[in-house]
């Protein structure tokens, strides 16, 4: 049974939207990201057994179609049912249970597939201390909030992103002592990770993207590699073994090999890589596939690459259990071994 969840899912994250019942209502408030793999799209979260996945959603098509039987729920693929009892989460920012703020979605960086800065609008400019520290309380009201994340693209310089940052933790934590807080910034210097962490921060997470120096070179061609994987480490000096985290796109031109060396070096330091299928939309399809080869994305290597993923921290005595913020935590987009598997 737990397999068959685990291909369900897969197949969800792979696939397209979810066609909505004419005329149906959410029963929460509808998501929409900024950030992530579905930044700039109307999406809910759907559970079912012990997973959940995020998906965008639709009234004129889908991939998946959610059936409402006088108010039990199912999904649909093709004609034929695929899942036959699914319920909606409601998200507190961005992510069921957690409050995910991006403090900007521009970026001064041109990552060629990040949709942040391309979004049309720009609704994180109200986006003050104080009005994240309100709108944390007044979820905790309606609903568990279990921790705080915070994100950002960088506006001038990754120095003045991290110290927008580092107010914002420092507002957080003094109102919310015990909540854990987890940071996703962009950062060039230690003296950046130990300012996060002395503001009040739990967790970080600091993207390498890829496992390959040459492929983030074509895709994030204003960043350094070498800059990012030393930060990585001095990272984990910081906030300690277990509490570093970082991104792994997958689908983009690496092997199998490719990833479970670069993971296996990441685990070595302490630091615990996550998968991440590529994602591509109108926003990012064009330049992502002018730079890269784009591999057909399908679920069995991607059940695959989470059990490596599964193997590499089990042998070096990490899990995705120790962190309370951010991607392992959330798991709508993402295998999460130990979690999901």
């Amino acid at each position: 049974m737990e397999e068959d969840l685990i291909a369900k899912k897969a197949e969800l994250l792979i696939g397209g939207d979810v066609l909505l019942p004419e005329g149906y209502r959410m029963p929460f408030r509808i998501s929409r990201s900024t950030a992530g793999p579905g930044a700039g799209k109307r999406s809910a979260v759907f559970s079912f057994g012990n997973v959940r996945v995020k998906k965008g959603i639709s009234y004129d098509s889908g991939d998946f179609e959610l059936i409402d039987d006088n108010g039990s729920l199912s999904l649909r693929r093709n004609g034929k049912e695929f899942i036959d009892a699914v319920e909606i989460m409601p998200v507190v920012f961005h992510s069921p249970e957690q409050a995910f703020f991006n403090l900007d979605q521009r970026c001064i960086y041109n990552c060629r597939f990040c949709t942040s800065p391309l979004l049309k609008g720009d609704v994180t400019r109200s986006l003050t201390d104080e009005k994240i520290v309100e709108m944390i309380r007044d979820s905790m009201k309606e609903q568990k909030v279990i921790s705080v994340a915070l994100t950002s693209g960088v506006i001038v310089s990754a120095e003045e992103t991290v110290k927008r940052m580092v107010s914002c933790v420092r507002a957080v934590r003094k109102e919310f002592p015990d909540i854990p807080i987890g940071v996703e910034p962009y950062v060039d210097s230690v003296d950046q990770i130990i300012a996060l962490k002395h503001a009040g921060a739990d967790e970080m997470k600091i993207n390498l993207e890829t496992p390959r120096e040459d492929i983030f070179k074509n895709v994030c061609p204003e960043l350094n590699y070498s800059l990012t994987l030393e930060m990585l480490k001095d990272s984990v000096k910081i906030f300690g073994r277990g509490k570093v985290t970082t991104n792994l796109i997958f689908g983009i031109g690496e092997s199998d090999d490719d990833l479970y060396n670069c993971m296996s070096m990441l685990a070595s330091f302490g630091c615990v890589p996550g998968l991440r299928g590529i994602r591509l939309n109108d926003m990012n399809r064009e330049s992502m596939m002018s730079v890269c080869t784009i591999d057909h994305m399908d679920k069995e290597r991607m059940i695959r690459l989470a059990h490596m993923q599964k193997k590499i921290l089990e042998e070096h005595d990490l899990t995705t259990l120790t962190f309370r913020t951010m991607c392992f935590e959330c798991g709508c987009c993402d295998l999460v071994p130990f979690r999901d598997l």
